[in-house]
C-alpha cells in the first residue's frame, strides 16, 4: 500500500509533465498511423490488382519490421536530424505491415461469386472495389489498423530518445536512475493507452457493414484529431530550447537541481546522449546537458557554463567490485589499481574525442593509451577463471572497460567477459548486485546521487569536496551492498550545462546564473 501511494504521489507532483508526454505520444502514435493508412491501404489494395507484386512488397515490409527500433531511429537521425520527424517516418514504417497485409488478405477473400455479381449488375471496377470488395473487407483491415496501432503505441516509447517526447522520457529516466516510480509513471500509461485505442477499434470492427461505412468515411478526421495533440504541449515553448539526457532530467544533480537552487526555467525536451551533442551544434538545441571530459566539446564549438551555485558533485571514476569477486580473482584488485592515477581531465577528454568524433574504436584508443604509458602487455590466454566487465551505454565507459579488459589479460591468468552498453545507472547496478557482472566504472557523483540518494544535509556536506564524496560512498557502498569503490582513476566527469561558444558570446552567458536571467528577461 505504501509503495501504490508513492506512486500516486509521485504521478500526482508530475501531472504537468505526464499529461504533456501522454499528448505527445498519442500525437504521434496516430500521426504516423494516418500516413501509415494513407501509404498502406492503397498499397494493400494495388497487389491484390497486380498479384506479382504481392511477395515483394509484403516482404520489404515484413523486413522493416525485423529492424530494430532503436537502430531504425538511428539510421533516420543522418537523413531527418532529430525530432518528430524521423519518429514519426520510423513509427509508419512499423505499422505498414498489419495494414497491407491485411488490406490484401481482405480484398483477397471476398467470394468471387459476389464479385461477379456486381460485375454482372454493371459495375465498373472502380464501383466493386467501392461498393463491395472495401465494405466486406474492412472488418479484416480495421484488425490490420488495430494490430498497427498498439504497435505504434509501444514503440513510440522510443521516440524520446530523438527529442521527440512521449512517455518514453519517465520510462527511460527512470531507467537510467534506479527510480521505479518514474518507470511505472511512463509504463502504465502507456499500457492504458494501447489498452483503450485497442478497445475503441475492436468495438468498430463489430459495427454492421451500414454503420461501418459511415464510421470509415468520418476515421481520417478522427485521426486528424489526435494526431494534431502532438502541437499542444510546443505551444508553450519559450525562447531558448534545452536538450537534456532521461537520467539528467530525473537528478538532483541535474534537471531537479536547476529548478530547486537555480529556480530555472527553460523550454524542455529529453534527448539520447548519442545525438544530442550534434542536435546542438546543428542549432537545433540552444542548451544541452553534458559530461566535463567529453570529446565532443572541442569538436562541436561548445562551452561549459559556470555551475556557479554548485549543484554538480564531483563525478571522480573508479571501478566498483563486488566483494565476493575480489575474493574469487585475488589479482582483481591490484590489477585494476594499476590505472589509478593515471588519466586526468585533458587525458579523457582526448581519449573521448577520438571515439566521440573521430570515430576509432574504444579499443583501439585503449590500447594505443596503455602502450604509451607502458602498461599494455600482451594477453597471457589464461583459464584461472573469467571477470565480467560492465559498462554503461557512452564512450568513455567502452574506454575504461576495454583498459582493464587488457590489464586482466596482461597482468593475470584470468580470462574477461565483457557485457558492455549496459543503458544507464540502474541497470549496470543491478547487474553487479545481480551477479550479472563482476564490476563496472561509476562515478563518486552518481554513486551518491542515483544509488545511495541520501539526505539533502548529507549531500550539502560532501559534495563541495571530493575526497569527502569518495570516503562516504566508499564507506556505504561497503556496508549496504558489500561493494568495495576500488582506487579513483583520476579524472571528475561532471554533468555541466552548454551552449554553442558563439551564441553564449553573443548573449553574454557564462554562467548557469546569467541563463536564467537572460531567460527571465524575455
Amino acid at each position: 500500500m505504501n509503495e501504490q501511494q508513492t506512486l500516486f504521489d509521485f504521478m500526482r507532483q508530475q501531472s504537468d509533465k505526464l499529461a504533456a508526454q501522454t499528448l505527445q505520444h498519442i500525437g504521434l502514435t496516430f500521426i504516423s498511423l494516418f500516413l501509415a493508412v494513407l501509404i498502406g491501404l492503397p498499397l494493400g489494395i494495388l497487389i491484390t490488382r497486380q498479384r506479382k507484386l504481392s511477395g515483394p512488397v509484403l516482404g520489404v515490409a515484413g523486413v522493416l519490421q525485423t529492424i530494430p527500433s532503436i537502430a531504425l531511429l538511428g539510421f533516420m537521425i543522418p537523413v531527418l536530424g532529430i525530432g518528430a520527424k524521423p519518429a514519426i517516418v520510423a513509427l509508419l514504417l512499423y505499422a505498414l505491415l498489419p495494414i497491407i497485409r491485411n488490406t490484401f488478405t481482405g480484398i483477397t477473400g471476398v467470394d468471387p461469386a459476389v464479385k461477379e455479381a456486381a460485375v454482372a449488375m454493371g459495375m465498373s471496377r472502380w464501383q466493386v472495389l467501392f461498393k463491395v470488395e472495401l465494405p466486406l473487407a474492412m472488418p479484416v483491415i480495421f484488425a490490420g489498423i488495430r494490430t498497427a496501432t498498439v504497435i505504434t503505441v509501444g514503440v513510440a516509447t522510443l521516440a524520446s530518445y530523438i527529442a521527440a517526447g512521449g512517455l518514453g522520457e519517465f520510462i527511460f529516466g527512470g531507467i537510467s536512475l534506479n527510480n521505479t516510480n518514474m518507470i511505472l509513471a511512463g509504463a502504465i500509461p502507456a499500457a492504458l493507452l494501447a489498452i483503450l485505442f485497442d478497445f475503441l477499434l475492436s468495438r468498430l470492427q463489430k459495427l454492421n457493414i451500414q454503420k461501418l461505412k459511415t464510421t470509415t468515411a468520418t476515421l481520417p478526421l478522427f485521426l486528424l484529431l489526435f494526431s494534431s495533440f502532438y502541437f499542444i504541449p510546443s505551444a508553450y515553448g519559450g525562447k531558448l530550447t534545452a536538450g537534456f539526457t532521461p537520467e539528467f532530467m530525473g537528478r538532483q544533480d541535474g534537471n531537479l537541481g536547476l529548478q530547486s537552487k537555480y529556480k530555472l526555467k527553460i523550454h524542455t525536451i529529453v534527448i539520447s546522449d548519442a545525438v544530442m551533442y550534434k542536435a546542438a551544434y546543428e542549432n537545433q538545441l540552444d542548451v544541452i546537458s553534458g559530461y566535463s571530459t567529453d570529446g565532443r566539446l572541442e569538436a562541436y564549438n561548445l562551452v561549459v557554463l559556470k555551475d556557479d551555485k554548485g549543484i554538480f558533485p564531483p563525478y571522480y571514476a573508479a571501478p566498483v567490485v563486488r566483494d565476493d569477486a575480489l575474493k574469487k580473482f585475488p589479482e582483481l584488485e591490484s590489477t585494476l589499481n594499476v590505472l589509478s592515477g593515471k588519466i586526468n581531465d585533458s587525458v579523457m577528454t582526448a581519449l573521448n574525442y577520438r571515439t566521440d568524433y573521430l570515430h576509432q574504436s574504444p579499443e583501439k584508443v585503449a590500447k594505443d593509451f596503455l602502450i604509451k604509458i607502458s602498461l599494455w602487455k600482451p594477453a597471457r590466454n589464461g583459464n584461472m577463471g573469467i571477470v565480467r566487465i560492465g559498462s554503461k551505454i557512452f564512450g568513455e565507459q567502452y574506454i575504461l572497460a576495454s583498459m582493464y579488459s587488457m590489464l586482466i589479460k596482461g597482468y593475470t591468468d584470468y580470462d574477461v567477459a565483457t557485457k558492455t552498453g549496459l543503458g544507464g545507472t540502474k541497470i549496470c547496478f543491478d547487474a553487479l548486485t545481480n551477479n550479472q557482472i563482476d564490476f563496472y566504472p561509476e562515478y563518486t557523483g552518481t554513486g551518491l546521487l542515483a544509488i545511495l540518494k541520501p539526505s539533502s544535509k548529507t549531500i550539502d556536506s560532501l559534495t563541495l569536496s571530493k575526497d569527502k564524496t569518495y570516503n562516504y560512498v566508499q564507506r556505504e557502498f561497503k556496508k549496504i551492498y558489500n561493494i568495495k569503490w576500488l582506487k579513483p582513476i583520476g579524472f571528475n566527469n561532471a554533468y555541466a550545462l552548454m551552449m554553442r561558444k558563439k551564441q553564449a558570446n553573443d548573449l553574454n552567458i557564462k554562467t548557469i546564473s546569467n541563463l536564467k536571467r537572460y531567460l527571465e528577461s524575455k
